[in-house]
């Protein structure tokens, strides 16, 4: 059952615990994410970036919702983009869009964002906004402090733009570190007592299971997971074909088709198995476990 992710959020708030939005693009990505919520009694939220195209993973997520009817779930679109992007989403049946006009000025971001509440609001969809910038894995050396969410604007961004979530910077970056990630605990635990609506955590991916359990205690109740997941999945894939890849020559040594009792079908269920365990794991380390009943 696909409901508001506000909604959702503010029991996890109310409850203390946090909810896995792992990224899907595809009908494997979205079973397995059901399959785990039912298996652990948890709800989830499906974010969905515009690059995995916003209709067929829409499409997915909806068609195996019919099928794990006791799921308790949100489909988010990740990141949106333009506000075309932004609309399609809500007309195609998303229970929550995310704006991301973290790049913006303050007052431009304001400005962005309240749009479209107005219009997501008016037919009963909730928005996530970024206040502050998560910036990339890859220069988290460089970017990390400049993006870091600032408290006095946080309250007055809540405010004046209506939104159901925020994402916060706090010390994460999107992707894979090249740095350590070092998490600002306080400034979290800051932001939570004085932002009345649930916090979002963006890069969760290699963050580390200690800061990420953490997080969810000091004052987050949603945790952005793609590249983790990814990576799980790739790992399963390896074991399936039974290659060792850092061995392998660029000449192509193993031929076409060179490993036969491989295919396509089992392959990519192996790879979604992978991703299945890495998110079982993600949810039991955020709490999430067994509230749903």
């Amino acid at each position: 059952m696909l409901i508001h992710m506000g909604k959702l959020l503010k029991d996890a708030k109310e409850r203390g615990y946090g909810v896995a939005a792992p990224n899907v693009w595809s009908l494997n990505t979205a079973r397995v994410v059901f399959e785990a919520a039912e298996e652990l009694k948890a709800p989830v939220i499906f974010d969905v970036a515009g690059v995995h195209k916003l209709e067929e993973s829409a499409d997915a997520v909806k068609f195996y919702e019919k099928k794990f009817p006791n799921v308790v779930a949100a489909l988010n679109l990740d990141h949106g983009g333009d506000f075309e992007e932004i609309v399609a989403a809500i007309r195609l049946g998303y229970s929550s869009v995310m704006v991301d006009r973290s790049t913006l000025s303050f007052e431009e971001n304001v400005r962005e964002v309240s749009e479209i509440v107005k219009i997501a609001h008016a037919v009963g969809v909730s928005v996530e906004a970024e206040l502050g910038h998560v910036g990339q894995g890859f220069e988290y050396e460089a970017t990390r402090d400049a993006g870091l969410t600032r408290k006095e604007e946080a309250v007055e961004f809540v405010k004046r733009t209506g939104v159901d979530c925020l994402a916060v910077s706090v010390g994460t970056s999107h992707g894979t570190y090249t740095g350590t990630p070092k998490l600002e605990f306080e400034l979290l635990k800051e932001l939570s007592d004085l932002v009345d609506v649930p916090l979002v955590l963006h890069g969760g991916s290699g963050t580390g299971d200690d800061n990420l359990k953490k997080a969810v205690e000091t004052g987050i109740q949603k945790v952005n997971l793609c590249t983790d997941l990814s990576n799980a999945g790739l790992e399963e894939l390896k074991k399936y074909l039974a290659i060792d890849y850092d061995s392998m020559k660029k000449s192509g040594n193993l031929g076409e088709f060179g490993n036969p009792s491989a295919h396509m079908f089992d392959m990519s269920n192996a790879v979604a198995e992978g991703y299945k365990e890495k998110l079982k794991h993600y949810i039991k380390l955020f709490g999430a476990e067994g509230k749903i009943k």
